[in-house]
């Protein structure tokens, strides 16, 4: 074996997208740039951007707390 072939690469790829996408639209859902899913494959700063996005107030927060 010399390097990784194009199907280890599609793998790769494909698995990129099976994370990237699913966090985009739920960070645009909510208001966010989809693009913030990016951070999800840096290392530790993935726990601690979610740590952040879980605790942070959220739309849905303050239209309870109007009603």
């Amino acid at each position: 074996m010399v390097g990784f072939g194009i199907l280890h690469w599609l793998f790769v790829l494909a698995i990129l997208a099976c994370v990237a996408i699913p966090a985009g639209r739920i960070l645009k859902r909510t208001g966010h740039n989809p693009a913030w899913s990016l951070f999800c494959f840096v290392p530790l700063v993935n726990f601690v951007l979610l740590w952040v996005f879980a605790f942070k107030s959220w739309p849905i927060d303050s239209k309870l707390n109007n009603n």
